[in-house]
């Protein structure tokens, strides 16, 4: 074999080697069909990760959520800033399951689609690929919110340093058109041990000093610029909000009246006032008394 012939079938197995090795080596999200839909989910099988539009966006609108106008109005002022192309924050929604966290960031959603405004769902083990992401959207004429809902972290995940990082810390500069909305049960986003309040220090003036690794538990949702808080409801602010749904299922007046005694026996047996449970209520009522 000549030293040309030996040359080229060298070439030709390094560039099949090189061929298996990109195909098991992680590859950035291609961009979708941005037209597609107004919302996407991250979604990564194997090395292949890509963005894929969500067909059937759930409709729920900013006047359908009620006893939560401080948070919604906080929010809303947010993304219209945001919307308009001036500062704003990225977000934590933090409090009682089932009080309409994620239902508040996906109304606004809706509210501010017409004027460019894309969701892009990520899970938190997907949160490692942010930098990805961001370089995807990166020079987009939309908006985008990164949504992660029910955001919580073990110790050593990943995701909680590639989020740290991308929120206030990376040596890139963060994208004008992006910005992170999470909800969470947990106010610090990690889980926190009655060990820890050991490390607390106490000076001599009576200033308060937590240890190294609360600080540390802390300084994640510090980096988040507004934080709202969602608080369990009052017996009336639920009965208000099963009203609210049972109108929206177009039962008749008469029967919302009627329905408040058995919900609150719904939420009784839930052991729950929460938003959710109210909507669950409304939609077996309004499906047992021919509501819509």
């Amino acid at each position: 074999m000549s030293e040309i012939a030996s040359v080229a079938r060298l070439v030709e197995r390094a560039d099949a080697l090189l061929a298996r090795l990109e195909a098991v080596l992680p590859q950035p999200p291609q961009p979708p069909a941005w037209a597609a839909s107004i919302a996407y989910r991250y979604r990564k099988r194997g090395t292949i990760a890509r963005l894929e539009p969500v067909r059937h966006v759930a409709s729920i609108r900013l006047e359908d959520l009620k006893e939560v106008d401080a948070q919604k109005e906080r929010l809303v002022r947010n993304t219209e800033q945001f919307v308009s192309g001036r500062r704003a924050n990225n977000v934590l929604l933090t409090g009682a399951r089932g009080t309409g966290k994620s239902s508040l960031i996906k109304a606004c959603l809706n509210a501010y689609a017409p004027r460019g405004l894309r969701l892009i769902e990520v899970d938190k083990a997907d949160l490692v690929e942010l930098p990805d992401l961001i370089d995807l959207v990166s020079g987009r004429p939309e908006r985008f919110i990164v949504y992660c809902d029910d955001l919580s972290f073990d110790e050593g995940e990943p995701g909680y340093k590639a989020l740290k990082s991308v929120l206030d810390g990376s040596v890139a500069e963060t994208v004008e058109n992006l910005l992170i909305y999470a909800t969470s049960n947990r106010r610090h986003l990690l889980p926190e041990y009655m060990k820890e309040n050991l490390t607390y220090q106490h000076t001599e003036d009576g200033e308060v000093h937590p240890g190294e690794v609360v600080e540390e538990k802390i300084s994640l949702s510090e980096r988040f610029g507004l934080w709202l808080s969602f608080y369990p409801f009052t017996q009336a602010e639920y009965l208000a909000i099963v009203a609210q749904w049972l109108r929206a299922f177009d039962v008749s007046e008469a029967a919302v009246q009627a329905a408040r005694p058995e919900a609150l026996v719904w939420a009784l047996e839930r052991g729950s006032r929460s938003g959710r449970v109210a909507q669950q209520f409304a939609r077996d009522y309004a499906g047992r008394n021919g509501g819509g």
